[in-house]
């Protein structure tokens, strides 16, 4: 009798099938009679029973498979497992991994996807989203590579987990935080999140983990106008207040809304006067519209937002223009600059339809209309804060 257990697999029967759910939000299918080729078995939720002995190469081999057609559960889309022995670097992209600017302020993004549909996200994220393909990272590869960047760089910094997305579907949220935070030279950990998915338990044990901050985005709090911006009738904007309400009272809170012209600009009094009522700062932001992103209105001129926010700030004796400026840091080398024609291994899909992810000397490359396998030469069209994009040469 072999009984094979794991942490981040769930085992369930469905529709003649073995349904595998992993890290919660993704899942594939086993054949039934695949897994009687290995051998006569019964499942548990997290572990599967096999009556022979010696059966675990067999069917890591199964797992392999299977693993090539893992989808996202919220939206159908393939994904893709972006782990240490997958041979896709995590610096490179701005969709998954890890983004540094130069700067003690460095992004990580464990994950895409999102329960929400958001009418002006920026890059198009969403139950609506035009994009196919979903990533997840290896929580322990994730973690190490920043360590080494970490220990690179030499200089204090602080993390912000900004993924395309939301960052607590994440299944190894509350472990990534906890691993984060035990790196020297982490000052401070933020979480930037619709707080949709939040629950008092989830805070606290992210404030256990060493959670410093949240950034919510909060647009609205009138229930019509909050639903509208969300683009999902299930956003519970009640909810989203009672949880800041009970962040505010454990860690640093930053209530983020998007100022979009047209849309909730009277909503704007209302939540800075919130933000008062629980003793949680607020950073109003412009509504700046993207390429590839949703764009409900025209982006307001920067010199009129300040008046805007000049104008708030005296109505309501409340500060909303920071002077906050990133500390600048030692920079990783770039390996390759916008122009340089260079060889490159395609990896996997991208997330869109003809893009692929391509990887050469430590960095991943996104590559636009790329049909083919293999090696490719690829001339590098952006090199900016290490994140390559190419195109065939």
């Amino acid at each position: 009798m072999a009984r094979l257990a794991f942490k981040d697999l769930e085992f369930k029967r469905e529709n003649g099938k073995i349904r595998v759910n992993f890290l919660k939000l993704f899942y594939f299918c086993l054949e039934d009679n695949d897994l009687k080729k290995v051998g006569e078995y019964k499942i548990e939720k997290n572990a599967i029973n096999f009556k022979a002995d010696n059966i675990s190469h067999k069917f890591n081999l199964l797992l392999e498979k299977g693993f090539q057609d893992l989808k996202n559960s919220l939206n159908g889309n393939r994904t893709i497992y972006i782990h240490k022995n997958s041979g896709i670097p995590l610096i490179g992209s701005l969709s998954f991994g890890i983004v540094d600017r130069g700067s003690n302020m460095l992004e990580i993004k464990p994950i895409t996807s999102c329960s929400l549909n958001c009418i002006f996200c920026s890059v198009g994220e969403g139950l609506s989203s035009k994009k196919t393909v979903d990533y997840v990272v290896e929580k322990d590869y994730l973690v190490s590579e920043l360590k080494k960047l970490v220990e690179y760089k030499n200089s204090p910094v602080d993390i912000y987990i900004n993924p395309h997305g939301e960052p607590l579907l994440y299944a190894d949220i509350v472990e990534l935080v906890e691993d984060i935070a035990k790196i020297k030279l982490v000052k401070v950990i933020s979480i930037i999140s619709s707080g949709a998915l939040l629950t008092k338990e989830l805070i606290d044990k992210l404030v256990k983990a060493g959670l410093n901050r949240v950034n919510l985005s909060l647009n609205a709090v009138t229930p019509v106008i909050a639903k509208k911006l969300a683009g999902t009738a299930d956003y519970n904007v009640g909810h989203v207040k009672e949880m800041a309400g009970y962040i505010s009272k454990k860690i640093e809170l930053f209530i983020t809304p998007v100022l979009i012209p047209g849309f909730n600009g009277e909503e704007m009094p209302k939540l800075i006067e919130f933000a008062k009522d629980i003793n949680a700062k607020i950073c109003i932001q412009n509504f700046l519209q993207n390429k590839r992103g949703r764009n409900p209105a025209k982006a307001m001129p920067m010199d009129k937002f300040y008046l805007v926010l000049k104008e708030l700030e005296k109505a309501h004796n409340a500060m909303l223009i920071a002077d906050f400026k990133p500390v600048m840091t030692k920079e990783l080398p770039k390996p390759f600059h916008k122009g340089d024609i260079i060889n490159a291994q395609l990896m996997c899909p991208g997330r869109y339809i003809n893009e692929a992810l391509a990887a050469a000397k430590g960095r991943v490359i996104t590559a636009a209309n790329c049909h083919k396998k293999g090696i490719v030469r690829l001339r590098i069209t952006r090199d900016k804060d290490n994140v390559f994009y190419g195109e065939l040469a």
